[in-house]
């Protein structure tokens, strides 16, 4: 009976690790950039943990709750909530879209066949890559794309359809919202990236809400161990990316992470 119980210990303990080792990791690439790193967080649960479609996702935004919600106060000693406040219009703005897109994002994932839902996270994979590269440039801010009802209409809009792919792969949609809020409102980069946790942390927990009216919500109880320590690797992992900001060239950083990105879409788009 020993020798039968000692392996199954092993293999625990070895999961274990390996969950505060990925999210200690997958944290520190998502801190450097300033996002909470659940967009490569998502491929690790799916290839490596072997989490299905669906399990994943709400794995995912679990931890990525956690992670958003102790990245705001980390943040607030360069942004304070003051800043914050002082832009309510623009959370608000997005808010309008997001939470419904949110809302409706998780109850379409719900009804997708698990190879359906494989292809769509892949395709979205994909999409963020080409927004690393593309929009991640802090010059771009100062100048808004649009004013007025104009800009109002717009950020509904956009909002919505982040909140859908935020509730669709389980992640904060920082990737997607930093850019918005530099290109349609002209806020500068360090201000973005807190205005962006404070519009992703009600998208998500609508998200999140609905997403536990499914029966694979179950997947939280049966992992629970599992999602704490790995939320605790990745926001310690955040933490240390964030003091790393700075050391390490985002010219050479965000390629590296887009081409991540790119090989994993392609392995979940043949996942099985």
């Amino acid at each position: 009976m020993t020798m039968e119980v000692a392996p199954a210990k092993s293999e625990s303990a070895g999961r274990k690790a390996g969950a505060f080792g990925g999210g200690a990791l997958i944290g520190a690439m998502g801190g450097l950039i300033g996002l909470g790193g659940a967009e490569f967080r998502l491929p690790l649960l799916i290839g490596v943990f072997q989490f299905g479609a669906l399990e994943a996702v709400i794995l995912n935004k679990a931890m990525s709750l956690v992670v958003v919600a102790s990245a705001l106060p980390f943040r607030a000693r360069t942004v304070p909530f003051e800043a914050i406040g002082a832009h309510w219009t623009i959370v608000v703005n997005l808010l309008a879209g997001s939470l419904a897109g949110a809302w409706l994002g998780a109850g379409w994932a719900t009804r997708l066949k698990s190879q359906t839902l494989y292809r769509v996270i892949a395709v979205m994979l994909a999409t963020i890559a080409a927004v690393l590269l593309v929009a991640h440039n802090p010059a771009l801010a100062g100048h808004p794309l649009a004013q007025g009802t104009l800009q109002t209409g717009l950020g509904v809009i956009v909002g919505f359809g982040i909140g859908v792919v935020a509730a669709l792969m389980g992640v904060a949609g920082g990737e997607l919202l930093i850019p918005t809020l530099v290109l349609l409102y002209g806020v500068d980069l360090k201000l973005a990236g807190s205005l962006s946790l404070a519009v992703s942390l009600p998208t998500m927990l609508v998200g999140f809400a609905r997403y536990s009216r499914d029966s694979s919500f179950v997947v939280l109880g049966r992992n629970r161990v599992f999602v704490l320590i790995m939320a605790a690797g990745s926001v310690l992992g955040s933490f240390l990316g964030g003091q790393l900001l700075g050391v390490v060239p985002i010219g050479i950083l965000l390629p590296v992470l887009a081409a991540t990105l790119l090989l994993s879409a392609l392995k979940i788009w043949r996942h099985q």
